[in-house]
């Protein structure tokens, strides 16, 4: 069954999650970030992930906005950097305004050209989705941003993946679901779509039931797997 719809997780995966502590140490104020920023970066985006599982499993359910403060909190701690308003403040303000990767909107545009449907699926609250979308200047090639708000639960919980045949009232088989996170992206493999894990950092696959079917070091070869 060919591939009619592109979903792609937000962020991470279009977004540079690491963006933010980038920048806040690129500003003289924040200088203090300039040789141990990679490492808040690391530590704030594993404690998110982190909490949104265990909230998950314990149903717990925050918004995304709330488990991104809390991860912050955690890692500036870890990193020397809590008691630090101004600096939990900036970085939280860039979280709003996160970069996509280079080859992003390229990406996109060749597969609306093609006529295929795409959207972000995220655990993102709709507010933030929607922030983040505007700032890349993507909004024109995405058809809709999918959030977990709408049911209540975190990924990879299978009522998230529901989300995606609903909007589109399409078979999973048509789905190819790209995601950064490897978990995620085995997830979604076991739910049934055809999954790219956009594996950045060249890390190990995850020792899961499942595995994704494709893995890309970037964005770039999306358009070839969709049948482009």
């Amino acid at each position: 069954m060919p591939i009619t719809t592109c979903i792609f997780d937000a962020y991470g995966t279009l977004f540079d999650v690491a963006a933010a502590a980038r920048q806040a140490a690129g500003e003289p104020e924040f200088a203090d970030l300039k040789e141990d920023w990679p490492v808040l970066a690391e530590q704030w985006r594993l404690k998110q992930l982190q909490y949104t599982w265990l909230r998950a499993i314990t149903r717990a359910h925050t918004d995304f906005w709330q488990v991104t403060q809390e991860g912050l909190d955690w890692a500036l701690e870890k990193t020397g950097h809590a008691g630090k308003p101004a600096m939990r403040e900036r970085l939280l303000a860039l979280y709003w305004e996160l970069q996509a990767y280079p080859e992003v909107p390229e990406m996109l545009h060749r597969l609306k050209a093609a006529g295929l449907n795409t959207a972000i699926l995220s655990n993102g609250s709709p507010d933030m989705l929607a922030g983040a979308v505007q700032s890349a200047g993507i909004a024109d090639v995405l058809d809709d941003s999918l959030s977990v708000e709408s049911v209540g639960i975190f990924k990879p919980d299978a009522r998230v993946y529901d989300l995606v045949g609903e909007r589109f009232a399409c078979a999973s088989a048509e789905v190819l679901f790209v995601s950064s996170n490897g978990w995620d992206a085995a997830g979604a493999a076991g739910y049934g779509f055809t999954t790219a894990w956009v594996n950045r950092a060249d890390e190990p696959v995850d020792r899961l039931p499942w595995t994704p079917q494709h893995i890309l070091s970037d964005l770039r070869g999306i358009p070839e797997l969709a049948g482009v």
